[in-house]
């Protein structure tokens, strides 16, 4: 796992990105979709993936990291 720390510049343009332009929970359940469409999509092209499959795994997983830092949906209890 990286543990790079953000820009004071690259905070500010997600802040202000969360704050004026979509809302984080819009944006998590986007996010969401997005990640299961594509992965309906690999299953059925499996074949033609192989040499992607790890890097496409790594994927899904940061976007589903991503989308529970904007909306915790998969820690509730």
């Amino acid at each position: 796992m990286n543990t790079n720390t953000l820009s004071k510049e690259a905070e500010k343009r997600l802040m202000n990105f969360f704050n004026h332009t979509i809302d984080p929970n819009d944006m998590a359940k986007a996010i969401r979709q997005v990640n299961y469409l594509l992965a309906l999509e690999v299953m059925r092209k499996n074949e033609t993936l192989k040499n992607e499959i790890d890097n496409l795994e790594n994927s899904f997983y940061w976007l589903n990291e991503l989308a529970e830092v904007l909306n915790p949906y998969l820690d509730k209890e």
